[in-house]
Protein backbone atom coordinates (compact mmCIF):
# COMPACT_ATOMS: atom_id res chain seq x y z
CA UNK A 1 0.00 0.00 0.00
CA UNK A 2 1.39 3.40 -0.99
CA UNK A 3 2.63 5.70 1.80
CA UNK A 4 2.21 8.74 -0.47
CA UNK A 5 -1.47 8.13 -1.17
CA UNK A 6 -3.29 11.44 -1.39
CA UNK A 7 -6.09 13.38 -3.03
CA UNK A 8 -5.14 16.60 -4.82
CA UNK A 9 -7.81 19.07 -5.92
CA UNK A 10 -6.70 21.99 -8.11
CA UNK A 11 -8.96 24.99 -8.86
CA UNK A 12 -12.11 22.87 -9.14
CA UNK A 13 -15.46 24.47 -9.92
CA UNK A 14 -18.68 22.50 -10.22
CA UNK A 15 -22.33 23.33 -10.87
CA UNK A 16 -25.41 21.20 -11.46
CA UNK A 17 -27.01 21.09 -14.95
CA UNK A 18 -29.46 23.85 -13.91
CA UNK A 19 -26.39 26.06 -13.18
CA UNK A 20 -26.78 25.83 -9.41
CA UNK A 21 -23.19 26.40 -8.18
CA UNK A 22 -21.63 24.02 -5.66
CA UNK A 23 -17.88 24.76 -5.68
CA UNK A 24 -15.82 27.63 -7.06
CA UNK A 25 -12.05 27.45 -7.58
CA UNK A 26 -11.59 24.85 -4.84
CA UNK A 27 -8.03 23.67 -4.13
CA UNK A 28 -6.72 21.34 -1.41
CA UNK A 29 -4.64 18.25 -0.67
CA UNK A 30 -5.70 15.40 1.60
CA UNK A 31 -2.63 13.48 2.81
CA UNK A 32 -2.27 9.88 3.92
CA UNK A 33 -4.10 9.17 7.17
CA UNK A 34 -7.66 9.36 8.48
CA UNK A 35 -9.56 12.55 7.59
CA UNK A 36 -13.14 13.39 8.56
CA UNK A 37 -15.02 15.70 6.17
CA UNK A 38 -17.61 17.97 7.84
CA UNK A 39 -20.01 20.67 6.64
CA UNK A 40 -23.75 21.43 6.93
CA UNK A 41 -26.21 19.37 4.90
CA UNK A 42 -26.34 20.64 1.34
CA UNK A 43 -22.78 21.98 1.35
CA UNK A 44 -21.64 19.37 -1.19
CA UNK A 45 -19.82 16.69 0.84
CA UNK A 46 -21.25 13.76 -1.13
CA UNK A 47 -20.79 15.70 -4.36
CA UNK A 48 -17.11 16.22 -3.55
CA UNK A 49 -16.60 12.50 -2.94
CA UNK A 50 -18.26 11.70 -6.27
CA UNK A 51 -15.98 14.22 -8.00
CA UNK A 52 -12.91 12.62 -6.42
CA UNK A 53 -14.19 9.16 -7.44
CA UNK A 54 -14.65 10.35 -11.03
CA UNK A 55 -18.41 9.76 -10.96
CA UNK A 56 -18.94 13.48 -11.63
CA UNK A 57 -16.79 15.76 -13.77
CA UNK A 58 -15.76 19.27 -12.66
CA UNK A 59 -16.62 22.23 -14.86
CA UNK A 60 -13.06 23.49 -14.45
CA UNK A 61 -9.98 22.28 -12.59
CA UNK A 62 -8.68 18.79 -11.87
CA UNK A 63 -8.72 16.08 -9.21
CA UNK A 64 -5.91 13.56 -8.83
CA UNK A 65 -5.94 10.36 -6.76
CA UNK A 66 -2.67 8.59 -5.98
CA UNK A 67 -3.11 4.82 -6.05
CA UNK A 68 -6.13 2.52 -6.10
CA UNK A 69 -9.46 4.09 -5.14
CA UNK A 70 -12.35 2.66 -3.12
CA UNK A 71 -15.65 4.53 -2.75
CA UNK A 72 -18.63 3.61 -0.56
CA UNK A 73 -21.51 6.03 -1.34
CA UNK A 74 -24.30 6.84 1.09
CA UNK A 75 -26.91 5.09 -1.07
CA UNK A 76 -25.46 1.85 -2.36
CA UNK A 77 -26.29 1.14 -6.04
CA UNK A 78 -27.04 -2.52 -5.33
CA UNK A 79 -29.97 -4.72 -6.29
CA UNK A 80 -31.46 -7.44 -4.10
CA UNK A 81 -30.78 -10.15 -6.67
CA UNK A 82 -26.99 -9.86 -6.36
CA UNK A 83 -25.09 -12.49 -4.38
CA UNK A 84 -22.54 -11.69 -1.66
CA UNK A 85 -19.72 -12.84 -3.99
CA UNK A 86 -20.97 -10.54 -6.77
CA UNK A 87 -21.10 -7.53 -4.44
CA UNK A 88 -17.58 -8.31 -3.26
CA UNK A 89 -16.46 -8.57 -6.89
CA UNK A 90 -14.84 -11.97 -6.31
CA UNK A 91 -17.39 -14.27 -7.98
CA UNK A 92 -15.40 -14.66 -11.21
CA UNK A 93 -12.12 -15.39 -9.37
CA UNK A 94 -13.80 -17.95 -7.07
CA UNK A 95 -15.38 -19.70 -10.07
CA UNK A 96 -12.00 -19.83 -11.80
CA UNK A 97 -10.30 -21.26 -8.68
CA UNK A 98 -13.08 -23.86 -8.34
CA UNK A 99 -12.61 -24.82 -12.00
CA UNK A 100 -8.83 -25.24 -11.65
CA UNK A 101 -9.25 -27.31 -8.49
CA UNK A 102 -11.71 -29.50 -10.42
CA UNK A 103 -9.01 -30.17 -13.05
CA UNK A 104 -9.83 -27.51 -15.67
CA UNK A 105 -6.47 -25.87 -16.48
CA UNK A 106 -7.70 -23.54 -19.20
CA UNK A 107 -5.48 -20.47 -19.60
CA UNK A 108 -8.36 -18.01 -19.07
CA UNK A 109 -8.89 -19.35 -15.52
CA UNK A 110 -5.30 -18.52 -14.57
CA UNK A 111 -5.62 -15.10 -16.21
CA UNK A 112 -8.76 -14.42 -14.14
CA UNK A 113 -7.13 -15.57 -10.89
CA UNK A 114 -3.85 -13.66 -11.33
CA UNK A 115 -2.26 -13.30 -7.87
CA UNK A 116 -5.58 -13.75 -6.06
CA UNK A 117 -5.33 -17.43 -5.10
CA UNK A 118 -6.03 -16.40 -1.50
CA UNK A 119 -9.06 -14.27 -2.46
CA UNK A 120 -11.62 -16.28 -0.48
CA UNK A 121 -9.47 -16.38 2.65
CA UNK A 122 -8.73 -12.67 2.38
CA UNK A 123 -12.39 -11.86 1.75
CA UNK A 124 -13.47 -14.00 4.72
CA UNK A 125 -11.04 -12.03 6.89
CA UNK A 126 -12.73 -8.72 5.98
CA UNK A 127 -16.22 -10.17 6.47
CA UNK A 128 -15.28 -11.61 9.88
CA UNK A 129 -13.84 -8.31 11.11
CA UNK A 130 -17.00 -6.46 10.06
CA UNK A 131 -19.31 -8.87 11.88
CA UNK A 132 -20.36 -10.89 8.83
CA UNK A 133 -18.74 -14.19 9.77
CA UNK A 134 -20.47 -17.19 8.22
CA UNK A 135 -22.17 -15.17 5.48
CA UNK A 136 -22.54 -17.53 2.51
CA UNK A 137 -21.03 -16.30 -0.76
CA UNK A 138 -24.17 -17.31 -2.69
CA UNK A 139 -26.59 -15.51 -0.34
CA UNK A 140 -28.79 -12.87 -1.99
CA UNK A 141 -28.69 -9.22 -0.91
CA UNK A 142 -32.49 -9.18 -0.53
CA UNK A 143 -32.13 -11.44 2.53
CA UNK A 144 -29.73 -9.08 4.37
CA UNK A 145 -30.55 -6.22 6.75
CA UNK A 146 -29.68 -2.62 5.87
CA UNK A 147 -26.76 -2.69 8.29
CA UNK A 148 -25.42 -5.92 6.81
CA UNK A 149 -25.57 -4.43 3.32
CA UNK A 150 -23.53 -1.40 4.46
CA UNK A 151 -20.90 -3.64 6.12
CA UNK A 152 -20.79 -5.82 3.00
CA UNK A 153 -20.31 -2.73 0.84
CA UNK A 154 -17.34 -1.68 2.96
CA UNK A 155 -15.86 -5.19 2.75
CA UNK A 156 -16.17 -4.97 -1.06
CA UNK A 157 -14.06 -1.81 -1.05
CA UNK A 158 -11.45 -3.26 1.31
CA UNK A 159 -11.03 -6.35 -0.89
CA UNK A 160 -9.65 -4.00 -3.58
CA UNK A 161 -6.77 -3.10 -1.21
CA UNK A 162 -7.37 0.60 -1.86
CA UNK A 163 -4.73 3.28 -1.32
CA UNK A 164 -7.47 5.92 -1.09
CA UNK A 165 -10.80 5.07 0.56
CA UNK A 166 -13.84 7.40 0.36
CA UNK A 167 -16.74 6.65 2.74
CA UNK A 168 -20.06 8.53 2.85
CA UNK A 169 -21.96 8.12 6.17
CA UNK A 170 -20.66 4.55 6.70
CA UNK A 171 -22.34 4.08 10.11
CA UNK A 172 -25.88 4.81 8.90
CA UNK A 173 -28.11 1.78 9.59
CA UNK A 174 -25.42 0.10 11.71
CA UNK A 175 -26.24 -1.03 15.25
CA UNK A 176 -23.75 -0.41 18.07
CA UNK A 177 -21.92 -3.71 17.68
CA UNK A 178 -21.47 -3.20 13.92
CA UNK A 179 -20.35 0.40 14.50
CA UNK A 180 -17.60 -0.65 16.89
CA UNK A 181 -16.37 -3.29 14.45
CA UNK A 182 -16.23 -0.65 11.73
CA UNK A 183 -14.34 1.73 14.07
CA UNK A 184 -11.69 -0.95 14.63
CA UNK A 185 -11.34 -1.74 10.92
CA UNK A 186 -10.91 1.93 9.98
CA UNK A 187 -8.45 2.54 12.83
CA UNK A 188 -6.18 -0.05 11.17
CA UNK A 189 -6.50 1.43 7.67
CA UNK A 190 -3.07 2.79 6.68
CA UNK A 191 -3.88 4.56 3.42
CA UNK A 192 -5.65 7.85 2.73
CA UNK A 193 -9.13 7.69 4.30
CA UNK A 194 -11.60 10.51 3.63
CA UNK A 195 -15.01 10.02 5.22
CA UNK A 196 -18.21 11.99 5.62
CA UNK A 197 -20.02 11.32 8.87
CA UNK A 198 -22.21 12.86 11.56
CA UNK A 199 -21.10 10.10 13.97
CA UNK A 200 -19.00 12.02 16.50
CA UNK A 201 -17.60 8.82 18.00
CA UNK A 202 -16.20 7.93 14.56
CA UNK A 203 -14.99 11.48 13.91
CA UNK A 204 -13.09 11.38 17.20
CA UNK A 205 -11.03 8.54 15.72
CA UNK A 206 -9.78 10.73 12.86
CA UNK A 207 -6.31 12.27 12.66
CA UNK A 208 -7.59 15.50 11.14
CA UNK A 209 -10.88 17.20 10.28
CA UNK A 210 -11.52 18.85 6.90
CA UNK A 211 -14.15 21.60 6.94
CA UNK A 212 -15.72 22.14 3.52
CA UNK A 213 -16.87 25.50 2.16
CA UNK A 214 -17.92 26.55 -1.36
CA UNK A 215 -14.45 27.79 -2.27
CA UNK A 216 -12.24 26.46 0.54
CA UNK A 217 -11.41 23.27 2.41
CA UNK A 218 -9.70 23.93 5.75
CA UNK A 219 -7.75 21.18 7.53
CA UNK A 220 -7.63 21.06 11.33
CA UNK A 221 -5.16 18.72 13.01
CA UNK A 222 -6.54 16.31 15.59
CA UNK A 223 -9.88 14.60 16.13
CA UNK A 224 -13.38 16.12 16.13
CA UNK A 225 -13.19 17.21 19.77
CA UNK A 226 -9.97 19.09 19.01
CA UNK A 227 -11.68 20.61 15.95
CA UNK A 228 -14.60 21.83 18.07
CA UNK A 229 -12.18 23.42 20.53
CA UNK A 230 -10.27 25.11 17.71
CA UNK A 231 -13.49 26.45 16.17
CA UNK A 232 -14.64 27.67 19.60
CA UNK A 233 -11.35 29.53 20.08
CA UNK A 234 -11.62 31.02 16.58
CA UNK A 235 -15.15 32.19 17.35
CA UNK A 236 -14.06 33.86 20.58
CA UNK A 237 -11.39 35.77 18.66
CA UNK A 238 -13.88 36.62 15.89
CA UNK A 239 -16.46 37.89 18.39
CA UNK A 240 -13.80 40.00 20.10
CA UNK A 241 -12.71 41.44 16.74
CA UNK A 242 -16.33 42.28 15.90
CA UNK A 243 -16.80 44.06 19.24
CA UNK A 244 -13.58 46.03 18.71
CA UNK A 245 -14.57 46.90 15.14
CA UNK A 246 -18.01 48.06 16.33
CA UNK A 247 -16.36 50.32 18.94
CA UNK A 248 -13.96 51.69 16.31
CA UNK A 249 -16.85 52.44 13.97
CA UNK A 250 -18.80 54.23 16.73
CA UNK A 251 -15.70 56.29 17.61
CA UNK A 252 -15.03 57.26 13.98
CA UNK A 253 -18.70 58.23 13.47
CA UNK A 254 -18.58 60.30 16.65
CA UNK A 255 -15.38 62.04 15.54
CA UNK A 256 -16.87 62.71 12.09
CA UNK A 257 -19.92 64.31 13.67
CA UNK A 258 -17.73 66.39 16.01
CA UNK A 259 -15.56 67.51 13.07
CA UNK A 260 -18.68 68.64 11.17
CA UNK A 261 -19.96 70.56 14.19
CA UNK A 262 -16.56 72.27 14.68
CA UNK A 263 -16.44 73.21 11.01
CA UNK A 264 -19.95 74.66 11.20
CA UNK A 265 -19.02 76.71 14.31
CA UNK A 266 -15.81 77.97 12.70
CA UNK A 267 -17.67 78.96 9.55
CA UNK A 268 -20.32 80.79 11.55
CA UNK A 269 -17.74 82.59 13.69
CA UNK A 270 -15.63 83.47 10.67
CA UNK A 271 -18.63 85.03 8.91
CA UNK A 272 -19.37 87.19 11.93
CA UNK A 273 -15.74 88.26 12.31
CA UNK A 274 -15.41 89.16 8.65
CA UNK A 275 -18.56 91.24 8.80
CA UNK A 276 -17.38 93.08 11.88
CA UNK A 277 -13.87 93.58 10.52
CA UNK A 278 -15.14 95.59 7.54
CA UNK A 279 -12.69 93.94 5.07
CA UNK A 280 -13.09 94.36 1.31
CA UNK A 281 -15.29 91.67 -0.27
CA UNK A 282 -12.44 90.07 -2.23
CA UNK A 283 -10.41 89.43 0.94
CA UNK A 284 -13.45 88.23 2.81
CA UNK A 285 -14.31 85.79 0.00
CA UNK A 286 -10.80 84.33 -0.08
CA UNK A 287 -10.81 83.76 3.68
CA UNK A 288 -14.25 82.12 3.52
CA UNK A 289 -13.18 79.75 0.74
CA UNK A 290 -10.05 78.83 2.71
CA UNK A 291 -12.13 77.94 5.78
CA UNK A 292 -14.51 75.87 3.67
CA UNK A 293 -11.63 73.95 2.02
CA UNK A 294 -10.07 73.20 5.42
CA UNK A 295 -13.42 71.96 6.74
CA UNK A 296 -13.90 69.86 3.60
CA UNK A 297 -10.49 68.19 3.98
CA UNK A 298 -11.19 67.41 7.62
CA UNK A 299 -14.63 66.01 6.75
CA UNK A 300 -13.21 63.89 3.92
CA UNK A 301 -10.52 62.48 6.23
CA UNK A 302 -13.05 61.52 8.93
CA UNK A 303 -15.50 60.10 6.35
CA UNK A 304 -12.68 57.96 4.96
CA UNK A 305 -11.92 56.69 8.46
CA UNK A 306 -15.61 55.81 8.93
CA UNK A 307 -15.59 53.90 5.63
CA UNK A 308 -12.44 52.00 6.66
CA UNK A 309 -13.98 51.15 10.05
CA UNK A 310 -17.10 49.79 8.30
CA UNK A 311 -14.90 47.63 6.07
CA UNK A 312 -13.05 46.26 9.12
CA UNK A 313 -16.39 45.46 10.78
CA UNK A 314 -17.61 43.65 7.64
CA UNK A 315 -14.39 41.63 7.49
CA UNK A 316 -14.61 40.73 11.19
CA UNK A 317 -18.27 39.75 10.76
CA UNK A 318 -17.45 37.34 7.94
CA UNK A 319 -15.35 35.29 10.37
CA UNK A 320 -18.39 34.67 12.59
CA UNK A 321 -20.16 31.34 12.10
CA UNK A 322 -23.92 31.27 11.77
CA UNK A 323 -24.59 28.09 13.72
CA UNK A 324 -27.78 28.82 15.61
CA UNK A 325 -28.90 26.68 18.53
CA UNK A 326 -32.46 26.19 19.67
CA UNK A 327 -33.28 27.75 23.04
CA UNK A 328 -36.76 26.69 24.04
CA UNK A 329 -39.08 26.72 27.00
CA UNK A 330 -41.78 24.06 26.81
CA UNK A 331 -43.70 24.19 30.11
CA UNK A 332 -46.83 22.56 28.63
CA UNK A 333 -44.90 19.30 28.24
CA UNK A 334 -44.14 18.96 31.95
CA UNK A 335 -45.07 15.60 33.52
CA UNK A 336 -45.29 15.01 37.29
CA UNK A 337 -42.77 12.52 38.66
CA UNK A 338 -44.31 9.10 39.18
CA UNK A 339 -47.23 9.47 36.77
CA UNK A 340 -47.69 6.34 34.67
CA UNK A 341 -47.73 7.24 30.98
CA UNK A 342 -47.66 3.69 29.58
CA UNK A 343 -48.06 0.23 31.06
CA UNK A 344 -47.59 -2.96 29.05
CA UNK A 345 -47.72 -6.46 30.50
CA UNK A 346 -46.96 -9.54 28.44
CA UNK A 347 -47.49 -7.58 25.21
CA UNK A 348 -46.96 -9.66 22.10
CA UNK A 349 -47.15 -8.69 18.42
CA UNK A 350 -47.36 -11.18 15.56
CA UNK A 351 -46.12 -10.09 12.13
CA UNK A 352 -46.38 -12.45 9.17
CA UNK A 353 -47.51 -15.20 11.50
CA UNK A 354 -44.33 -14.94 13.64
CA UNK A 355 -44.09 -13.58 17.19
CA UNK A 356 -41.84 -10.51 17.35
CA UNK A 357 -41.09 -10.88 21.06
CA UNK A 358 -40.06 -13.89 23.15
CA UNK A 359 -42.73 -16.16 24.67
CA UNK A 360 -44.61 -14.27 27.36
CA UNK A 361 -44.23 -10.95 25.50
CA UNK A 362 -42.61 -7.82 26.93
CA UNK A 363 -43.28 -5.85 30.11
CA UNK A 364 -42.74 -2.10 30.05
CA UNK A 365 -43.70 0.81 32.31
CA UNK A 366 -42.97 4.45 31.42
CA UNK A 367 -43.58 6.97 34.18
CA UNK A 368 -42.85 10.61 34.90
CA UNK A 369 -40.31 12.59 32.88
CA UNK A 370 -38.06 9.59 32.16
CA UNK A 371 -35.41 9.83 29.46
CA UNK A 372 -35.15 6.35 28.01
CA UNK A 373 -32.69 4.95 25.45
CA UNK A 374 -33.87 1.83 23.63
CA UNK A 375 -30.91 -0.08 22.19
CA UNK A 376 -30.43 -3.45 20.54
CA UNK A 377 -29.34 -4.99 17.24
CA UNK A 378 -31.04 -4.17 13.95
CA UNK A 379 -34.15 -6.24 13.38
CA UNK A 380 -34.77 -6.88 17.10
CA UNK A 381 -38.20 -5.17 17.04
CA UNK A 382 -37.44 -1.71 18.45
CA UNK A 383 -39.63 0.11 15.91
CA UNK A 384 -42.41 -2.46 16.47
CA UNK A 385 -42.30 -1.74 20.22
CA UNK A 386 -42.61 1.99 19.58
CA UNK A 387 -45.61 1.48 17.29
CA UNK A 388 -47.15 -0.65 20.03
CA UNK A 389 -46.68 2.16 22.58
CA UNK A 390 -48.34 4.75 20.31
CA UNK A 391 -51.31 2.51 19.54
CA UNK A 392 -50.42 2.24 15.86
CA UNK A 393 -50.20 -1.52 16.46
CA UNK A 394 -52.61 -3.54 18.62
CA UNK A 395 -51.09 -6.36 20.69
CA UNK A 396 -52.14 -9.87 19.74
CA UNK A 397 -51.93 -10.79 23.40
CA UNK A 398 -51.16 -9.08 26.71
CA UNK A 399 -52.46 -5.87 28.30
CA UNK A 400 -51.77 -2.24 27.32
CA UNK A 401 -52.75 0.86 29.30
CA UNK A 402 -52.04 4.47 28.34
CA UNK A 403 -52.44 7.67 30.33
CA UNK A 404 -54.63 10.44 28.95
CA UNK A 405 -51.48 12.44 28.09
CA UNK A 406 -50.69 12.64 24.39
CA UNK A 407 -48.03 10.35 22.88
CA UNK A 408 -46.15 11.68 19.85
CA UNK A 409 -44.09 9.47 17.53
CA UNK A 410 -41.37 10.67 15.16
CA UNK A 411 -40.53 7.86 12.77
CA UNK A 412 -37.29 7.61 10.81
CA UNK A 413 -39.23 8.82 7.75
CA UNK A 414 -40.35 12.14 9.33
CA UNK A 415 -43.72 11.64 7.63
CA UNK A 416 -46.00 13.56 10.03
CA UNK A 417 -46.19 16.74 7.96
CA UNK A 418 -48.02 17.51 4.73
CA UNK A 419 -45.22 17.95 2.17
CA UNK A 420 -47.22 20.33 -0.01
CA UNK A 421 -48.18 22.68 2.84
CA UNK A 422 -45.83 25.32 4.19
CA UNK A 423 -44.21 25.07 7.61
CA UNK A 424 -46.63 27.70 8.93
CA UNK A 425 -49.67 25.89 7.49
CA UNK A 426 -48.60 22.58 9.03
CA UNK A 427 -48.05 24.29 12.37
CA UNK A 428 -51.50 25.87 12.22
CA UNK A 429 -53.03 22.43 11.69
CA UNK A 430 -51.31 21.07 14.81
CA UNK A 431 -52.06 24.13 17.00
CA UNK A 432 -55.22 25.75 15.55
CA UNK A 433 -56.20 27.50 18.80
CA UNK A 434 -52.95 29.44 19.13
CA UNK A 435 -53.10 33.02 17.75
CA UNK A 436 -51.26 33.46 14.44
CA UNK A 437 -48.73 35.89 15.96
CA UNK A 438 -47.91 33.39 18.73
CA UNK A 439 -47.44 30.62 16.18
CA UNK A 440 -44.99 32.74 14.19
CA UNK A 441 -43.04 33.59 17.37
CA UNK A 442 -42.82 29.89 18.25
CA UNK A 443 -41.66 29.00 14.73
CA UNK A 444 -38.95 31.66 15.03
CA UNK A 445 -37.63 29.83 18.12
CA UNK A 446 -37.24 26.78 15.88
CA UNK A 447 -35.28 29.02 13.46
CA UNK A 448 -38.11 29.46 10.93
CA UNK A 449 -38.12 33.24 10.59
CA UNK A 450 -39.76 35.39 7.96
CA UNK A 451 -39.93 33.74 4.55
CA UNK A 452 -38.47 30.46 5.89
CA UNK A 453 -41.76 29.80 7.69
CA UNK A 454 -43.64 29.97 4.38
CA UNK A 455 -41.59 27.40 2.48
CA UNK A 456 -43.27 24.11 1.51
CA UNK A 457 -42.05 21.21 3.66
CA UNK A 458 -41.13 19.35 0.47
CA UNK A 459 -38.20 21.70 -0.24
CA UNK A 460 -36.68 21.59 3.26
CA UNK A 461 -33.42 19.83 4.06
CA UNK A 462 -33.40 16.86 6.43
CA UNK A 463 -32.40 19.02 9.39
CA UNK A 464 -35.01 21.68 8.57
CA UNK A 465 -37.73 19.04 8.19
CA UNK A 466 -36.81 17.61 11.60
CA UNK A 467 -37.04 21.09 13.17
CA UNK A 468 -40.41 21.71 11.52
CA UNK A 469 -41.70 18.35 12.75
CA UNK A 470 -40.43 19.05 16.28
CA UNK A 471 -42.13 22.45 16.28
CA UNK A 472 -45.46 20.92 15.26
CA UNK A 473 -45.16 18.04 17.75
CA UNK A 474 -43.81 19.85 20.80
CA UNK A 475 -46.03 22.93 20.49
CA UNK A 476 -49.19 21.06 19.45
CA UNK A 477 -52.40 21.11 21.44
CA UNK A 478 -52.38 19.23 23.68
CA UNK A 479 -48.61 19.09 24.21
CA UNK A 480 -47.15 15.57 24.23
CA UNK A 481 -46.25 14.02 27.57
CA UNK A 482 -44.41 11.12 25.95
CA UNK A 483 -42.22 11.57 22.89
CA UNK A 484 -40.94 8.60 20.86
CA UNK A 485 -38.04 9.13 18.44
CA UNK A 486 -36.79 6.43 16.06
CA UNK A 487 -33.19 7.01 14.87
CA UNK A 488 -33.65 10.81 14.89
CA UNK A 489 -30.04 11.69 13.97
CA UNK A 490 -29.86 9.58 10.80
CA UNK A 491 -28.76 11.85 7.93
CA UNK A 492 -28.59 14.95 10.16
CA UNK A 493 -25.54 17.17 9.92
CA UNK A 494 -23.71 17.99 13.15
CA UNK A 495 -25.35 21.42 13.54
CA UNK A 496 -28.84 19.92 13.14
CA UNK A 497 -27.98 17.16 15.62
CA UNK A 498 -26.93 19.84 18.08
CA UNK A 499 -30.23 21.64 17.54
CA UNK A 500 -32.11 18.41 18.25
CA UNK A 501 -30.11 17.97 21.46
CA UNK A 502 -31.08 21.52 22.51
CA UNK A 503 -34.76 20.83 21.85
CA UNK A 504 -34.75 17.56 23.82
CA UNK A 505 -32.91 19.16 26.73
CA UNK A 506 -35.72 21.77 26.89
CA UNK A 507 -38.43 19.12 26.73
CA UNK A 508 -39.91 18.42 30.19
CA UNK A 509 -41.95 15.31 29.38
CA UNK A 510 -40.84 11.70 29.03
CA UNK A 511 -39.12 10.44 25.91
CA UNK A 512 -37.89 7.18 24.49
CA UNK A 513 -35.28 7.30 21.74
CA UNK A 514 -33.91 4.55 19.51
CA UNK A 515 -30.37 5.46 18.50
CA UNK A 516 -26.99 3.87 17.93
CA UNK A 517 -25.26 7.25 18.42
CA UNK A 518 -23.64 6.96 21.85
CA UNK A 519 -22.50 10.60 21.97
CA UNK A 520 -25.99 11.85 21.12
CA UNK A 521 -27.52 9.71 23.88
CA UNK A 522 -25.01 11.09 26.37
CA UNK A 523 -25.81 14.70 25.38
CA UNK A 524 -29.59 14.36 25.95
CA UNK A 525 -29.32 13.14 29.54
CA UNK A 526 -30.63 9.58 29.22
CA UNK A 527 -31.36 8.20 32.70
CA UNK A 528 -32.80 4.79 31.82
CA UNK A 529 -31.40 2.20 29.44
CA UNK A 530 -33.38 -0.62 27.84
CA UNK A 531 -32.06 -3.28 25.49
CA UNK A 532 -34.23 -5.35 23.16
CA UNK A 533 -32.51 -8.48 21.87
CA UNK A 534 -33.66 -12.02 21.10
CA UNK A 535 -37.22 -10.88 21.76
CA UNK A 536 -36.50 -9.90 25.38
CA UNK A 537 -36.65 -6.37 26.81
CA UNK A 538 -34.17 -5.89 29.64
CA UNK A 539 -33.05 -3.03 31.87
CA UNK A 540 -29.29 -2.63 31.41
CA UNK A 541 -28.52 0.36 33.62
CA UNK A 542 -25.73 1.45 31.25
CA UNK A 543 -25.02 1.70 27.52
CA UNK A 544 -24.86 -1.71 25.92
CA UNK A 545 -24.07 -2.82 22.41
Amino acid sequence: MSHTAAVVCSNVSFAWPDDTPVFHDLSFTVPTGRTGLVAPNGAGKSTLLMLIAGELKPVTGSLTVSGTLGHLPQSLPLTGGLTVAEVLGVDAVIRAIDAVEAGDVAEEHFATIGDDWDIEERTRGHLDRLGLAGLAMDRRLSTLSGGQVVSLGLAAQLVKRPDVLLLDEPTNNLDLEARHKLYDVLSDFSGCLLLVSHDRELLDRMERIAELGSDELRLYGGDFTAYEEAVRAEQEVAEKNVRNAEQDLKREKRELQQARERAERRASNAAKNLKNAGLPKIFAGNMKRGAQEAAGKSGTMHASRVSEAKARLDEAGRALRDEQRLTLELPDTQVPAGRNLFLGQGAQVRLGGIDVFAPGGVDLTVRGPERIALTGPNGAGKTTLMRLITGELTPDSGDIKRNDGRIAYLSQRLDLLDLDRTVAENFAAFAPERPAAERMNLLARFLFRGARAHLPVRVLSGGERLRATLACVLCAEPAPHLLLLDEPTNNLDLVSAGQLESALNSYQGAFMVVSHDERFLAEIGVNRWLRLADGQLLETGAPAV
